[in-house]
Parts: C-alpha cells; sequence; structure tokens
C-alpha cells in the first residue's frame, strides 16, 4: 500500500502570489478619445454603464490615471488584457 498524498492549502501571504486585490489601471494618453474610454470601460467591466465610464475617462484625465476595477488577479488579468486590445494604455497590474 502506498500513503496517501496529502496537499497542503494555498494560503495568501507576501511572496505567494495568491489570493488578495488586484487592480487594473488605465493610463492617460494623447491617442484615445472620451468616447472611446467609456465606451471600452463599459463594454468591458461588468455593471459599468456608459456614463460611470465617462466618468473615470475623466479621473484619467484629470489625474494622469484611475483604478477602474479591483479584484481577483485572473479576473484582473482579463480585464487588463481586454482593456489594452482595445487600445486603452495601460499599467502593469498591481496588488491591493
Amino acid at each position: 500500500m502506498s500513503p496517501a498524498t496529502l496537499e497542503k492549502p494555498r494560503v495568501d501571504g507576501p511572496g505567494s502570489g495568491l489570493g488578495g486585490n488586484w487592480r487594473v489601471i488605465v493610463l492617460n494618453d494623447n491617442h484615445n478619445t472620451f468616447e472611446g474610454v467609456a465606451s471600452a470601460l463599459a463594454r468591458i467591466l461588468p455593471g459599468v454603464t456608459y456614463e460611470q465610464g465617462w466618468s473615470m475617462a475623466q479621473a484619467i484625465d484629470k489625474s494622469g490615471q484611475a483604478i477602474v476595477w479591483t479584484g481577483a488577479k485572473e479576473t484582473a488579468e482579463l480585464y487588463w488584457e481586454q482593456l489594452r486590445d482595445t487600445g486603452l494604455t495601460m499599467a502593469p497590474l498591481e496588488r491591493a
């Protein structure tokens, strides 16, 4: 009889890279319009309306960047890639 293999549970901790929240940050640029940014945010981020996307676009313009979504790393990576693929200028994912 072979001994059973026990897998230790994954825990969130310094350097583990697992769990926790991650920030999706859009940067200001000179080639995207307010309409384009608002439309991309509303199309990709769940629960974001065009009007909310417009407000985020204004925040990006005013401060140079804005956190547009925070959550699990895998989902953050998906939204980051989708927003980048629409032509938005993205900051690297950031741990919250």
